[in-house]
């Protein structure tokens, strides 16, 4: 690889790094072609881009990146795959999915809108990370809550506050 085609590579890694606030770094070695494809017809259909990259044009894309990614670099050793996705545990939902075949893919380390995770321990609390739209839905339901409380006691009790009103009106005249 010439350094044009290096430096071309970094660049490219460097926007891809830019544009996903979540990528997990993974290996996936020892996979042969069969479950290779397997594993990436499964990040296919979960909206997760699967690449294979150098460590070094990594590790330079990621110094060239505004991105603090703390030890994250540290982890890139031997064959290394990344993961992007929109959403933060999809990755690993499949992670822990594929393993149930297979003892790869292995997590190295993750970054998650800004959190870096280090080694693959992490796959159970990457999992249960919930998705932005699930915190919206969880913060949505907990503010309907109270209201529909408040709703469904005038609608129960309108009986009651009528009869209340009616007898507090009779009382007075």
């Amino acid at each position: 690889m010439t350094r044009e085609e290096k430096s071309r590579v970094i660049e490219e890694l460097t926007v891809q790094l830019a544009e996903n606030s979540n990528l997990y770094l993974t290996d996936i070695s020892g996979l042969n072609a069969v479950t290779t494809s397997e594993l990436r017809r499964a990040c296919f259909k979960a909206n997760i881009q699967l690449s294979v990259v150098k460590n070094t044009l990594l590790e330079k894309a990621m110094e060239a990146s505004d991105k603090d990614y703390g030890d994250l670099p540290s982890t890139l050793k031997g064959n290394t795959s990344v993961m992007y996705s929109e959403t933060g545990n999809a990755p690993a939902k499949v992670i822990k999915a594929f393993r149930k075949k297979s003892d790869r893919p292995i997590l190295k380390g993750a970054f998650i809108e800004e959190a870096v995770y280090l080694g693959d321990e992490q796959l159970d609390a990457l999992v249960d990370i919930k998705s932005k739209e699930e915190l919206i839905g969880d913060v949505i339901a907990l503010l309907q809550s109270p209201a529909k409380n408040v709703v469904s006691a005038l609608k129960s009790g309108g009986g009651k506050i009528s009869g209340i009103l009616k007898t507090l009106s009779q009382k007075e005249g």
